[in-house]
């Protein structure tokens, strides 16, 4: 595919997108719920659409089908255990949405502040989300870079492509906030899930002459592929090691958490999860086909990220479907930027800046937030060109370091005893561990980091809250006035 066709694509897209977000401002109030939570308004179907354009990034096409390149069916079982991880959203969901509502929460972060009574939990947890989002939020722009230059062939560079998505991706979030976020999420999540879905019949019919043929040649040519651990990839350490992270990464993730406060009601919530749960399906077979069609179409690859952006390149998938793809892509990835720059802005604004003294009327929060936009755009940016390999084992690790912020969550709804003191402990050695043994590689009894770093924050979190006092009035109040709102709405 030449450059000045994917040059014409992304601007298109950017002018579509860019129509849609500044019609999204017209629509949004002055205050900084609007901006950073659609003035908890969203309707179940636009909630669902863009909890799942944030949540499948560059991760799934790119990085999912580069696991299934190299580890087989085995990043099946490991998608799958993800999507049974919803059953926690179905679970804290509720409890997230009425704690918002009755505190006026604008962030996951501000909540634990809020419930443990300590200003300090509110800034350290906001700052660990930081330290752990913004790999997360670099290998997004680094998976759109790749994939225009593999596309390509080369002809737009990866810095090129990394550039224009973090353009629009800070643009969108400038101009309208999370209203704009979401209704462009909208658009980018329903290109998402109709583009691949049809690429993936182009490719195995056209390839292989259907599923059936294809999966002959599966078992004829990389039987293990077709087992568990198949060709070694997904041995019991790793598999434990990527899944235990991301079945906890609706809760441990703030950019997903923070959208449990956006829907209008729990009925909306409801559809949102069903509607997330159908898309997360379709694209996760989606995403193990494709990476099961490069194995057998392109078996010589040196990097598994390349096995999409090498299957767009082949005359298999006609032009105009594999520029939708690329662009079905891209939104998915710039999706999950817009969310995180605004999570991270407004955790910024209400955890830390707030909390260290700064002027607490809510238009200057506004102007912070607004301002730490672009500036955390700068800094995911440079962080891309770094461009280090293997998009889905950085995006598991970023959540690896992010799972220490689950014992203090799950306390905060059911433990009266925790305490803060607690919550500063799991978190800060919780988070130590994780980055020294991911940036070491050393697995002490072949444990990996997201498996440390969980026990670690989960034994630090209930040993340290035996031995320090806890905020007994606020949890008693916060508990039980959730528990009362749930047995109202007859709701487990």
């Amino acid at each position: 595919m030449n450059a000045s066709t994917i040059y014409v694509a992304l601007f298109l897209y950017f002018i579509v997108g860019t129509i849609i977000a500044r019609y999204a401002r017209r629509k949004m109030g002055r205050g900084i719920n609007d901006f950073f939570l659609a003035g908890r308004t969203l309707g179940g179907i636009v909630a669902a659409l863009t909890y799942s354009a944030t949540t499948y990034s560059a991760f799934m096409l790119i990085g999912l089908a580069g696991f299934t390149y190299i580890g087989g069916v085995g990043a099946l079982g490991f998608e799958l255990i993800y999507l049974s991880g919803l059953i926690l959203v179905a679970f804290f969901g509720p409890r997230f949405w009425l704690a918002g509502k009755r505190y006026n929460y604008l962030t996951p972060t501000e909540l634990l502040g809020d419930r443990y009574q300590s200003k300090a939990v509110s800034a350290v947890t906001a700052i660990a989300s930081v330290v752990f989002l913004i790999p997360y939020s670099a290998v997004q722009l680094t998976g759109i870079g790749a994939l225009v230059e593999g596309i390509s062939g080369g002809a737009v560079p990866f810095l090129a492509g990394v550039f224009v998505a973090a353009a629009i991706a800070v643009f969108w979030t400038w101009t309208g906030g999370l209203r704009a976020v979401a209704w462009t999420d909208s658009l980018q999540g329903a290109v998402m899930l109709i583009v691949a879905t049809a690429s993936v019949f182009f490719v195995v019919y056209r390839g292989f002459g259907g599923f059936g043929l294809m999966f002959t040649q599966l078992e004829t040519e990389y039987p293990s592929w077709l087992t568990v651990p198949g060709p070694g990839f997904f041995n019991i350490h790793a598999f434990i090691g990527l899944t235990l992270p991301w079945f906890f990464f609706s809760l441990s993730n703030p950019q997903v958490s923070q959208r449990l406060f956006m829907p209008r009601s729990l009925n909306q919530m409801r559809i949102m999860v069903m509607g997330f749960l159908i898309f997360g399906f379709i694209y996760t077979l989606v995403s193990i086909f494709w990476g099961f069609s490069a194995r057998l179409l392109l078996p010589d690859l040196e990097v598994a990220d390349a096995a999409t952006p090498a299957l767009l390149g082949l005359d298999l998938i006609p032009t105009a479907i594999a520029l939708l793809v690329m662009l079905g892509i891209s939104a998915a990835a710039i999706s999950t930027v817009n969310s995180i720059i605004l999570t991270l802005s407004s955790m910024i604004t209400r955890d830390v800046f707030k909390n260290l003294g700064g002027k607490t009327d809510e238009n200057r929060e506004l102007l912070v937030g607004r301002f730490f936009v672009p500036l955390f755009t700068m800094v995911i940016l440079v962080f891309a060109t770094l461009r280090l390999d293997l998009i889905a084992a950085l995006s598991v690790a970023s959540s690896a370091g992010l799972l220490v912020m689950v014992p203090a969550l799950v306390g905060a709804f059911f433990w009266k005893r925790g305490t803060p003191a607690a919550v500063l402990a799991s978190v800060i050695t919780g988070g130590i561990a994780a980055t020294v043994l991911q940036y070491t590689g050393y697995y002490p009894l072949g444990l990996w980091p997201g498996v440390w770093s969980g026990l670690i924050a989960t034994a630090m979190f209930i040993g340290v809250s035996y031995f320090t006092s806890p905020p007994r009035e606020k949890a008693e109040e916060f508990i039980g006035y959730l528990q009362g709102e749930l047995d109202k709405k007859k709701i487990i």
